[in-house]
């Protein structure tokens, strides 16, 4: 073969390599970017059900199944909610006892293969709470937002935007708590969410992008009355928050934030959910590579929500050590930059998002206080 002929057929190889090698990591990074209800999250694990009967539910004995606090236990066909282990009962070495506090949809048989889920709730607030709401719409640069407004007393309004794999039917579980607080509260549905419009790729872009739809929350809030707004975001919908509050024409009217287990650093996020949901690690600087071209977000800057010394109002942080999906790490260094103004609440024993779930009556307590000035 001649050595033209040959630098052609390498070329080409190489070429064709690369293009293989871009395909790949485009469908690594969809696969991560496309977090649902219905894709495990990092550290997920299937329970089994032995039995449900008299208030109680045994599962498989696992590091998930005995985690303390109140969680959704789901799967398919099914929706319960279980409350804390029970001890004192007897059961099989490698099983564990929790309390069984309802069954919302379906039936718990024995065999069933379910995993704990933050989101506690299925429903509306009238429905599932028995709280006064009215759906409405939020014009968004893609189309109308739907919406859950439960109205409150005061002027100050707190928007509640859900994270990767929930639906707005997670921030449920704070909803009696602000209702009993009088506060006034819109719990958005945003881009890609059920029933709301869908984006040209159906990819998340870590908040890149979705923080417009929090902008026009914001821009309907004061619209109808709100004279501030606190912005309460869960997982990327807490990096939502902070870019609203920085980039929003209405930045102003905020008046707090509360972030729950807030995604700092996109690269161990997508690198996370590629791994949950079996990419080859070969793969997975690739699959960040690919999610970077989906946000647009420059590869050199890993804790890539916000400059935290460009923030004016006051910050809760929710977060703890076991959460393998937003690293605890960044939120502390987050934190740490601003102690005057951001408040870090370590949560222990509480995977992501769920710092709720793991110890409500902790969790509300800390609601109290941050949000009692802001009333």
């Amino acid at each position: 073969m001649r050595l033209g002929t040959v630098a052609a057929v390498t070329a080409t190889l190489a070429i064709g390599a690369t293009a293989a090698a871009v395909a790949a990591g485009r469908y690594a990074g969809n696969v991560a970017l496309k977090p649902s209800p219905d894709h495990p999250f990092p550290g997920d694990s299937r329970l089994t059900v032995h039995s449900a009967a008299d208030g109680h539910i045994v599962l498989t004995r696992s590091l998930a199944s005995l985690r303390p606090g109140t969680y959704g236990l789901t799967g398919a066909g099914c929706h319960a909610v279980v409350g804390p282990v029970v001890h004192g009962t007897p059961h099989p070495a490698d099983a564990v006892v929790r309390r069984l506090e309802r069954v919302a949809h379906g039936t718990l048989r024995p065999g069933a293969r379910m995993r704990l889920t933050p989101q506690v709730h299925l429903g509306n607030p009238y429905d599932t709470l028995g709280l006064s709401c009215a759906d409405v719409d939020v014009p968004g640069e893609l189309g109308a937002l739907p919406a859950w407004f439960v109205p409150g007393a005061r002027d100050t309004w707190v928007i509640t935007v859900h994270g990767l794999g929930t639906t707005r039917e997670h921030p449920m579980v704070v909803l009696p708590f602000l209702h009993r607080h009088h506060f006034p509260v819109l719990d958005l549905a945003y881009r890609n969410d059920p029933g709301a419009p869908r984006t040209a790729d159906g990819v998340h872009h870590l908040g890149d992008s979705e923080w417009r739809d929090l902008d026009a929350a914001i821009r309907y809030a004061v619209r109808y009355g709100a004279r501030a707004v606190v912005l309460y975001g869960w997982s990327t919908g807490a990096t939502m928050a902070l870019r609203a509050a920085l980039n929003s024409g209405l930045g102003h009217r905020v008046s707090g934030l509360i972030l729950d287990s807030p995604v700092l650093d996109r690269h161990a996020t997508v690198r996370a959910l590629a791994t949950a949901r079996h990419v080859p690690r070969f793969l997975l600087p690739l699959a960040v590579r690919a999610a970077e071209g989906h946000t647009g977000l420059p590869v050199d800057r890993p804790a890539d929500a916000v400059d935290p010394d460009e923030l004016d109002a006051p910050v809760l942080v929710f977060h703890g050590p076991e959460d393998t999906l937003a690293p605890w790490d960044a939120s502390r260094r987050f934190a740490a930059r601003r102690p005057e103004l951001i408040t870090l609440q370590p949560v222990p024993h509480a995977p992501h998002a769920a710092m709720w779930n793991a110890d409500p009556d902790r969790y509300e307590e800390t609601l109290r206080r941050f949000l009692t000035p802001l009333m």
